[in-house]
């Protein structure tokens, strides 16, 4: 806040111009000028005592209607525009999972060399969207967990085009409760054979075993329901005898017992799936859908994520050793 008090002094009993007071005080000339110029005119007022009271006791006011914005503008502007566009026709073709968040339109624009803040992406995608929500807030509590005991499973829906055609597919996503390392494969169908092939795939690229495997209420691994307590399916069952893990279902309507893997589908999905949907096979799909689990198990999103790479390593070195391949039928 302007000191109006200490610019008056300094004109009046002092006698310093009006560049030497914006030299001493470090502030704009245009400030000062404004300062004086209303004392100035309080001196020709009625009561100028009670006038020069009002000027020292009223904060400076600033204009801002007229201000236009100095970074979203352009070519930049354009650019979020066609991000928001692309974003409302994939909502309308059933792609809403795949739409690009403020977060990934900032990480476009840094990589297409334009120096904008991620609050000022905000700030405009906020200002153009007429159908804001407002989230009831909610509080986590982090838990530890220990390398390579827990590891959390998931089916998520994705959307291709195969050589021009939109597909569905499945995604079939591991993620380890101590490190958040992701692991995720591509599969046609969400069956019983998917479910087997997805964890013998898991197991041979990590290496190892874990301990535990959290599922949810999914038909591929709960046969029967009797009050509480859930029946495995024979699929599971096999895969228990034969990698020697122990399993454990979540409460239904209890997502937060399956926090991370919940959180990891949709992470995954739009990392791999939200600018890049068109390929020539499927084999090329699953090939990219790897190459950004890599990335992302390098990565640290946050500042609780800085070890990522140390975490996940520890993970891989306490899992049960992989001795041999289940067949899948």
């Amino acid at each position: 806040m302007v000191d109006k008090q200490t610019i008056i002094h300094l004109y009046r009993s002092r006698g310093l111009s009006k560049r030497a007071i914006a030299r001493e005080l470090d502030i704009s000339r245009k400030t000062v000028h404004k300062v004086i110029q209303e004392y100035e005119s309080t001196l020709s007022s009625d009561t100028p005592s009670v006038s020069l009271e009002t000027i020292l006791t009223t904060a400076p006011r600033y204009d801002s209607s007229k201000r236009s914005r100095r970074v979203i503008t352009g070519q930049v502007q354009s650019i979020i525009d066609d991000c928001l566009a692309k974003n409302a026709s994939k909502r309308a073709s059933g792609l809403k999972k795949q739409c690009m968040l403020k977060k990934d339109i900032h990480n476009l624009l840094l990589s297409r060399g334009f120096s904008v803040s991620y609050p000022s992406v905000c700030k405009y995608i906020t200002g153009i969207d007429t159908q804001k929500s407002r989230k009831r807030e909610e509080a986590f509590i982090r838990q530890y967990y220990i390398p390579g005991e827990n590891c959390e499973f998931d089916w998520g829906e994705v959307k291709l085009r195969i050589h021009g055609k939109l597909q569905r597919f499945f995604l079939a996503v591991f993620t380890f409760s101590h490190s958040n390392g992701r692991y995720a494969y591509l599969f046609r169908h969400q069956n019983t054979l998917a479910f087997m092939e997805s964890h013998r795939n898991f197991f041979r690229q990590v290496k190892g075993v874990p301990y535990v495997m959290v599922y949810d209420n999914m038909r591929v691994a709960v046969k029967d329901f009797v009050g509480t307590d859930k029946t495995p399916t024979e699929a599971l069952s096999r895969m228990c005898a034969f990698y020697r893990f122990d399993f454990r279902f979540c409460n239904a309507r209890a997502g937060w017992e399956k926090g991370h893997v919940e959180r990891s589908v949709e992470y995954v999905r739009r990392k791999a799936f939200c600018m890049k949907m068109d390929f020539d096979s499927v084999e090329e799909a699953g090939k990219h859908l790897q190459e950004v689990c890599e990335g992302l198990n390098t990565q640290a999103g946050s500042i609780s994520t800085l070890d990522k790479v140390e975490s996940l390593a520890a993970d891989l070195a306490a899992l049960q050793p992989h001795i041999n391949e289940m067949g899948c039928f």
